[in-house]
């Protein structure tokens, strides 16, 4: 009898499933590369800005050495967006770096961790790969109870992921829900507002999360460049919290978790206010053509403040995984989220004006 590795808890994981990358769907169903569709991912369909290929080659010639383990540049330019001192910040290999520090650094073994029915995968991953146990508070209209939550905090439970707008729904929190929330949790319980897709939202909707972090102690305000900057493939993520909490972040974080290149863009990208801008405005205008397209197609989907939509795309349980398998064989790419409990519901994320409508023929199609 072979002998079996590793905790239980560990074995009991199931590893995280990306966005099927283009090329394995091209070889899968023998398609053409160029003409496939990826809305899988909420990558940003514009790709990566200029000014930050342009970073990137101008350090090109440096790479037999190691990046700055304290990222001093990319760290000046967050403290100078965000107006908070250098030691308020912690890097991330991409935010789901970020996410999985916090973790390591506050929770033991059997202690809890809270997170929402229907919020960002990495949470449950997270809490399984440390042996914590897991608080899941119901949803309430696909998003976050904050009042539910705030009542189901245990005496072991040390952190709490609120994740706004959130993926996979796309929902969002008014900035005076979460002040009321912070206010309610035990200042030894951390929160982590978990802020991928900020930068997609409406003016009206937009807050200062900064100006709580300097009133919670126990707050981490966790924010990504893979999205709006337009730099998932570089992987480049930040945490924002005092320093009693970065301190301890950055004894467990890897030395040199942000590569040369990527600090480099992530500099050029912080500030491309232009690139930003153009990101929104794309999104925003896609967002009518999908959902435009929802409502034509009478199919129910969730108001969305995030560069994707959830859309429900039948009635039965093999609803999703059915459609899905029908669009990847016309070349386009959307994420199933049977995984996050949602089986009759697809998530799609926001392309460039052709793209959509790429998604939307062929969900005509799919859909009989």
């Amino acid at each position: 009898m072979s002998h079996q590795f590793g905790p239980d808890y560990v074995r009991a994981i199931a590893p995280y499933q990306s966005g099927k990358p283009i090329s394995e769907v091209a070889r899968e169903f023998g398609l053409d590369e160029d003409k496939i569709v990826k809305l899988a991912s909420n990558e940003n369909p514009l790709g990566m800005p200029a000014s930050a290929q342009q970073a990137m080659l101008a350090v090109m010639g440096d790479l037999g050495r190691y990046p700055d383990a304290n990222g001093f540049d990319l760290k000046a330019a967050v403290a100078a967006k965000y107006q908070v001192p250098q030691d308020w910040i912690t890097l991330g290999n991409g935010s789901n770096d970020i996410l999985e520090l916090v973790a390591h650094a506050l929770v033991e073994p059997q202690q809890a961790i809270m997170y929402a029915q229907y919020s960002f995968i990495v949470y449950p991953l997270v809490t399984q790969a440390i042996g914590a146990r897991a608080i899941v508070v119901p949803a309430k209209d696909f998003g976050h109870d904050l009042t539910a939550m705030s009542a189901a905090i245990t005496a072991d439970t040390k952190l709490i992921y609120i994740a706004n707008p959130n993926n996979p729904t796309g929902t969002f929190i008014p900035a005076g829900d979460i002040e009321a929330f912070l206010h309610t949790v035990p200042a030894n319980v951390v929160v982590v507002l978990d802020e991928a897709y900020n930068e997609y939202l409406a003016k009206e909707l937009q807050y200062d999360s900064i100006a709580w972090v300097r009133q919670y102690p126990n707050l981490v305000v966790s924010r990504t460049m893979s999205k709006a900057f337009g730099l998932a493939g570089l992987r480049v993520g930040f945490a924002i919290a005092q320093p009693a909490l970065t301190e301890l972040l950055n004894r467990i974080r890897q030395p040199f978790n942000v590569n040369s290149l990527a600090q480099a863009a992530a500099v050029a990208a912080l500030n491309d206010t232009a690139f930003l801008n153009e990101s929104a405005e794309v999104n925003a205008a896609g967002y009518v053509q999908l959902t435009a397209a929802c409502k034509e197609l009478a199919l129910e989907y969730v108001p969305s403040c995030a560069n994707f939509v959830l859309v429900k795309v039948g009635n039965d349980d093999g609803a999703g995984a059915r459609v899905n398998l029908a669009l990847l064989k016309q070349g386009v790419i959307v994420r199933p989220v049977g995984g996050y409990g949602l089986p009759q519901w697809l998530r799609v994320s926001i392309g460039l004006p052709a793209e959509n409508a790429a998604f939307i023929a062929a969900l005509k199609i799919a859909l009989g």
